[in-house]
């Protein structure tokens, strides 16, 4: 099999940030294209739609989709029937429900989908996962609190119905959460804050467990300014971990067990090919379906309104 031809749909920050230097450092797959309504790449074939890239645009494999979520359902059905494999990026639709159809699809097309989460490419978060496997978990703490301003500026597409609001990055750390702990969590109750001019929450406080009542309290808020906080607290019988830096550092007691430069997306993109190489479908929905289940159970507060 030679390289992985790429095209790229939807060129906003993440993109142009994470998805474009990431094909470039790893082997077996190149950039071939982008389609976006607003952005191009200089070099690179361009086309406004996913269906002009289709009908139009040069020979591609796969596509990665880095449209916003409310659309991103109908791109990967044109993509999987025209023959392409597909990364999502997270989340990895608008509804949970939306995307059993598509793995039913790419099944039937012999493609590859692909749910990424990136956070738990972090370096850290296999260690984590390895250390805590053999200790008696006592509690765990996330506060996940960034400036919605720096991450996500004019994107009024995060506070649109389908767009999760702070639960976008906080959907990173429910990934990362949901691969280190040794059993499966659920959502107990939750507390949203909403911007009373807004459709999706500028805060959030979840109550989790396990089938063993491991307390669980995560915090997330897009109102933090000064430095941020990606950090997972894991209160053991032995020690405390802590994942700080989004899961690229990782401490046990006052012990440093890791401490790297961010390479999320290049582990992405190589399980793309690896999954494309056999044409398998790797779709995770549980940090999704913990989302939706805190807007299910989650009470609603309203709070001053958002202006970006």
């Amino acid at each position: 099999m030679g390289e992985l031809r790429v095209a790229i749909v939807g060129f906003g920050k993440i993109a142009r940030d994470q998805h474009v230097p990431a094909i470039a450092a790893t082997d077996g797959v190149t950039l071939a294209a982008v389609a976006s309504r607003n952005a191009s790449l200089p070099g690179l074939p361009h086309f406004s739609t996913i269906e002009d890239l289709l009908r139009e645009g040069p020979e591609i494999d796969a596509v990665a989709l880095c449209t916003p979520p409310q659309v991103r359902r109908a791109q990967a059905v044109a993509a999987l029937q025209a023959g392409k494999h597909v990364m999502l990026e997270k989340p990895p639709g608008a509804a949970v429900s939306e995307l059993d159809p598509l793995i039913a699809l790419a099944a039937e097309q012999k493609r590859t989908l692909f749910a990424t989460w990136h956070s738990r490419y972090a370096p850290a978060v296999e260690p984590a996962r390895e250390w805590l496997a053999s200790r008696e978990i006592r509690n765990v703490k996330i506060e996940w609190k960034e400036d919605v301003r720096v991450w996500h500026p004019g994107q009024g597409w995060i506070w649109e119905p389908g767009g999760l609001g702070v639960f976008d990055p906080g959907i990173n750390a429910l990934s990362i959460l949901t691969r280190i702990l040794p059993e499966p969590v659920f959502v107990t109750a939750a507390d949203l804050s909403f911007p009373s001019n807004r459709a999706a929450p500028i805060a959030a406080t979840l109550e989790l467990t396990d089938t063993n009542a491991l307390p669980i309290i995560a915090e997330f808020d897009f109102r933090q300014t000064g430095p941020q906080s990606w950090d997972i607290i894991v209160d053991t019988d032995d020690e405390s971990l802590k994942l700080s830096k989004g899961g690229a550092r990782l401490v046990a007691g006052d012990e440093v067990l890791v401490d790297e430069k961010e390479a999320e997306y290049p582990g992405l993109y190589r399980r793309f090919v690896e999954l494309t190489a056999r044409g398998a479908i790797d779709v995770d929905l549980v940090p999704l379906r913990l989302v939706a289940d805190a807007f299910l159970l989650g009470s609603r507060r309203l709070v001053e309104p958002f202006e970006d």
